[in-house]
């Protein structure tokens, strides 16, 4: 039989190119498989938003870690507390480990404050031929940094003294 003959298949040997002797011969043949094209259909995209908006859920996801989400909702502390000899409202709780939920609050503000600080440095870098404005976006980046960890310094700094002052009194 030719080759011509053979529609579909090739021998074993042929392929080998006759550089090893063949035991089987003819008898063993690879088919020829021929896959169909399926044509599938036209795939919908849905719009991806844009960089910015995963940035922004970024930093929100992050606001609220920041936030101690976890701590309020396990400890379940009270808002806002009251001196329990005057009765005036307290903002700042008697211990170092605990806090109330506008600590909590005001604590995450300054820590995103701050945290926005840095990445205004980081993108003061991007902009090294236009050094005005890299200067500026340098200036705000380290003056935020700053108020952001002097303001969290003074809070503890504040609460230490409010935890001092009440066992003085106990």
């Amino acid at each position: 039989m030719s080759k011509s003959i053979q529609s579909g298949s090739e021998t074993i040997k042929e392929k080998i190119a006759k550089k090893v002797p063949w035991i089987f011969g003819n008898k063993i043949r690879k088919p020829k498989v021929r896959f169909p094209k399926i044509k599938i259909a036209k795939r919908f995209s849905l719009p991806t938003p844009s960089k910015n908006l995963g940035l922004l859920g970024i930093y929100i996801f992050l606001f609220v870690l920041q936030l101690g989400v976890i701590y309020i909702i396990y400890r379940e502390p009270i808002p806002l507390g009251a001196d329990p000899s005057t009765g005036e409202a307290m903002f700042i709780y008697p211990d170092m480990h605990d806090a109330f939920i506008i600590e909590s609050i005001v604590a995450s503000i300054l820590i995103f404050i701050s945290s926005s600080g840095f990445i205004t440095l980081y993108q003061a870098t991007k902009y090294t031929y236009d050094r005005s404005f890299a200067w500026r976006l340098l200036f705000i980046g380290v003056v935020l940094a700053l108020i952001g960890f002097i303001s969290l310094q003074y809070i503890i700094a504040v609460k230490e003294r409010v935890i001092t002052q009440g066992t003085r009194t106990n």
